[in-house]
Order: C-alpha cells, then structure tokens, then sequence
C-alpha cells in the first residue's frame, strides 16, 4: 500500500528529491531552415511588361528550366529558352498553368532569357519561372 505524504515539509523534500534525480528534458533546438526548392525559388513576371524576361543564370536548384501560368485571361502561353551563348530559342513550349519543362539538363550558371508569346493578341498572363 502507498503512503501518503500528509506532512508539508516531508512532500517539498520529497519533490525537491525527485528534481533533482529526475533529467531535465532540454528544450528542442529550432528546425534548420529548409533549403529552397527548385519551384520555391520561381520568378513571378508578367506578360505584357515585357515580352522577353532576363537575363537570369541557372543555379544547382532546379536541373531543368521549369514555367507555369499562375493568372491572366490567356489560356496558355508559348514560351522557349533563349541561352546567352547561342543567342536563339532552343525550342517553343506551349505551357498552361501546371509546371511544365521549357529546357532539361541544364548546365548550372548558364546565362538564359524566356521570350513569351499568348495565344490571342492582347491577352495577359502572369507567369512563374523556375531555374
């Protein structure tokens, strides 16, 4: 049968014992901050303030060049990947508003542009680049 402590001084001495035996538990370091993601590091740009974006440089983020449309009136876009040292599209893209690779394998600090294009005159499209 267990004892109860009825005396005050006998319970503090008892709990002051058991503080003492008993490992503190250290409080919990912070989480290291999360490395950007490839899509966490997208450029957001707007069609119609420009119809070429760049230059920007590829970084070992993302392998491949990604885009996708995140608002306007236009239904897609046409898009391509302009490399500074060759100085013309590698090949155009036709891209709607889920991620969609413009350029794969690519090389990490190459110089790159994305000329744009809507599929009806006059539309806009917000667009987000990941390299």
């Amino acid at each position: 049968m267990a004892k109860i402590l009825t005396h005050p001084a006998a319970a503090a001495a008892l709990l002051a014992a058991l503080a003492v035996s008993v490992p503190t538990t250290a409080s919990a370091a912070p989480a290291p901050v999360a490395a950007a993601t490839c899509y966490g590091g997208a450029v957001t740009v707007n069609y119609g303030d420009a119809a070429e974006f760049g230059p920007y440089t590829t970084t070992s983020r993302c392998a491949d060049i990604n885009l996708r449309m995140t608002g306007g009136d236009a239904e897609f876009v046409w898009a391509c990947v302009k490399f500074v040292r060759v100085g013309a599209c590698n090949y155009w893209t036709k891209v709607g508003r889920s991620w969609k690779t413009i350029a794969t394998d690519v090389k990490d600090g190459s110089a790159f542009t994305v000329p744009l294009g809507v599929d009806l005159e006059g539309s806009s499209a917000r667009v987000q680049i990941a390299f």
